[in-house]
């Protein structure tokens, strides 16, 4: 009888380690531009094991902002990037880095806010007035140009102080030095619940063809350890695919990893899961295009860029 539990126990492994996955655990140092809900798939693809699933044990880094997070990319300091779609711009300037995936469908995260009493509710009646953005060239100031040549007021028919951080933007909101910003969803419905601010326009339903944001990979992973990339992006788009199908976690996450009270957290997945994150990480043309003529209205390159040599898909999970 023992010799048979033995044995038993033996076959038993055996089977074990025939059907566990074939490849080790690779360590992936994965830095993000900021904590935002655009980079949750993350934290929800390590805290309920799809990532080791996968083969991948994430060591994550949090940025402030996209230049300095392609400068830990070109440096090795971390292996891939979450960050924006302008960023592309770093590689065209000889970044030792590659765009691995669309991370997004459109800019839904960003949005205009005015103050609570400005008699201002809607698009029309922007003209002229002062909306801060973050910082001269940025994504926030490009999609506010972007606003006013879409009005037919040219880039420049919306006054766009760059005042540096949201904090600093806010204060002057609040003192009348402008009369709204650009910002996050999520900040802005901080904003609203706490009477400060209104939105009064969803830049996502302004901008449609635009990847917002990438996945980027260092050259140095894509070449030396491609296997380790495609199981971390194959992991990405398995995490994306739980939080469409499992709402109260993916928010509990987020309340979690972005301090989220539970009624903005749940704003916020009703308004971003529909239509913000890509399902296969596939580019598309027309989001390409907008980026490539972006680069130069943001004085990032003096012309267009090939984007061909800026983006690829081939470590992206086969679609079906």
């Amino acid at each position: 009888m023992r010799r048979a539990v033995i044995r038993t126990a033996l076959l038993l492994a055996a089977w074990l380690g025939l059907a566990a996955p074939s490849w080790a655990t690779d360590t992936l140092r994965v830095g993000l531009a900021m904590e935002g809900f655009s980079f949750t798939p993350l934290d929800v693809g390590m805290q309920t094991g799809i990532f080791a699933r996968n083969g991948i044990a994430i060591e994550k880094f949090t940025q402030s902002g996209s230049a300095k997070l392609q400068m830990a990319l070109a440096s090795g300091a971390v292996d891939i990037g979450l960050s924006s779609g302008p960023a592309l711009a770093f590689i065209a300037k000889g970044a030792p880095v590659i765009g691995v995936a669309a991370l997004s469908l459109k800019p839904v995260f960003f949005c205009v806010i005015v103050r609570h009493d400005a008699p201002v509710h809607g698009a029309a009646e922007l003209k002229g007035r002062s909306i801060s953005v973050s910082t001269v060239g940025s994504l926030t100031g490009w999609l506010l140009g972007e606003l006013s040549r879409q009005q037919g007021w040219g880039p420049s028919g919306i006054k766009a102080p760059p005042l540096g951080a949201d904090a600093a933007q806010v204060a002057a909101m609040r003192t009348g030095q402008t009369d709204g910003m650009v910002i996050d969803i999520a900040s802005a419905y901080r904003l609203e619940t706490s009477g400060d601010a209104r939105i009064v326009v969803k830049l996502g339903d302004v901008v449609r063809d635009f990847h917002s944001n990438i996945i980027y990979a260092s050259r140095d992973l894509a070449a030396g350890h491609p296997d380790a990339l495609r199981r971390f992006l194959a992991g990405w788009f398995e995490a994306v695919g739980f939080m469409h199908a499992n709402k109260n976690r993916t928010m509990e996450i987020a309340e979690q990893v972005l301090d989220l009270s539970p009624a903005v957290a749940d704003r916020l997945y009703d308004e971003v899961m529909p239509d913000f994150f890509s399902p296969d990480g596939r580019f598309d043309p027309k989001a390409l295009a907008t980026l490539q003529r972006s680069f130069v209205e943001m004085d990032m390159l003096p012309t267009p860029p090939d984007m061909s040599k800026l983006v690829t898909e081939e470590f992206l999970p086969a679609t079906h």
